[in-house]
């Protein structure tokens, strides 16, 4: 199945006004209301700058700032109550920001929204379904809705919804309703979609299907930017992630830069149990620590670097320890999570 932006698609759409990129003539208009359209290839997916959003005397979303490039995957990661699902609802058009900028390709979700619709899909976490509607008939629906919509049964087979394709959507598992909603967010060839927990009751084949349709959406050009809560899932699709809290974006990066940054790495070696480590001490740096964890096992933690890791090999011949097993073991993402935004039990 050719997702949306693919080189066939694109040459296609050459042809006939088809793929990714087309966006249909519009009548003629008085001189007066002609809207001066941004230059697409300088413009982001989307741009928020100083993004403030209030529900009365609380400030949900407090000056964020935040950029995604064209053809990315960006996940955008924070505890509940951080600012994340109001900051994506107001790219999708969903809130007016109370001040500050939001732009998706260049335009205001809100003013141009009839402009942005066919461009942009929205997979929501829970609604957008008619309750009595089956799953086959809302998809096809969908797809109407779209002048150039992907082939729906190759989309049914591609997401494992043929077996419940005549099923009503409340009588739908909780699996089933997330598939749908994902089919139904890209099945009209979007350049942008927001995924909000894609994965979220997905059984691991599912899981990993889902996981193989955003790279495929990326591969072909697609913008993605997805919520989760899974920080394996953010390390593995994203290209850039944004973590949000107290209503600020208060770290971004790539996944690497991120678990690179501020946060110390372990070395892990096997060796005979009680081994002296006070001398393997002396010749670390002092911020550095070694602790025999099991009987064998050793950690030592620190800045590891190609330095560290010869001081502790030379130490090891110099001790006469031939270790069993050396490894590297750096932070994951949801290690720097957690450093940045605690790990209290939020409501």
């Amino acid at each position: 199945m050719r997702l949306p932006g693919s080189s066939e698609g694109v040459r296609e759409g050459a042809r006939t006004g088809r793929g990714q990129g087309f966006v249909p003539a519009l009548p003629p208009t008085a001189p007066s209301a002609v809207r001066r359209l941004p230059d697409m290839r300088e413009e982001p997916a989307v741009d928020v700058v100083g993004l403030v959003k209030r529900y009365g005397s609380k400030t949900a979303v407090d000056g964020l700032d935040l950029s995604v490039g064209r053809g990315t995957v960006s996940a955008v990661l924070g505890p509940n109550g951080a600012g994340k699902t109001t900051t994506v609802e107001t790219c999708e058009g969903y809130r007016r920001p109370d001040a500050g900028t939001v732009r998706i390709f260049g335009l205001d979700p809100v003013a141009d929204a009839a402009a942005l619709r066919p461009r942009v899909g929205v997979m929501l976490q829970s609604g957008g379904v008619y309750s009595g509607a089956r799953a086959e008939e809302m998809l096809r629906h969908t797809a109407t809705l779209h002048a150039h919509p992907l082939d729906v049964a190759a989309l049914i087979e591609r997401l494992g919804l043929g077996s419940c394709g005549r099923t009503t959507y409340r009588r739908l598992s909780g699996g089933q309703q997330q598939r749908l909603a994902l089919a139904m967010a890209v099945v009209g060839r979007p350049e942008l979609v927001f995924l909000d927990e894609p994965t979220a009751g997905l059984d691991p084949q599912a899981r990993r299907a889902t996981w193989d349709l955003v790279r495929d959406l990326r591969r072909d050009g697609v913008t993605v930017v997805l919520t989760t809560h899974y920080m394996d899932e953010a390390e593995q699709l994203a290209d850039h992630v944004a973590i949000i809290d107290g209503g600020k974006v208060i770290a971004q990066g790539t996944p690497e830069e991120l678990c690179r940054g501020g946060a110390e790495n372990t070395l892990r070696f096997s060796g005979r149990p009680a081994l002296d480590l006070a001398s393997l001490l002396k010749a670390l740096p002092v911020d550095s620590t070694a602790a025999e964890l099991t009987p064998g096992g050793y950690r030592v933690t620190g800045k590891v670097n190609p330095q560290m890791l010869a001081t502790v090999t030379s130490w090891c011949a110099q001790n006469g320890v031939m270790p069993d097993r050396i490894s590297v073991e750096r932070h994951t993402l949801e290690d720097v999570f957690l450093e940045l935004t605690g790990k209290e039990l939020r409501a």
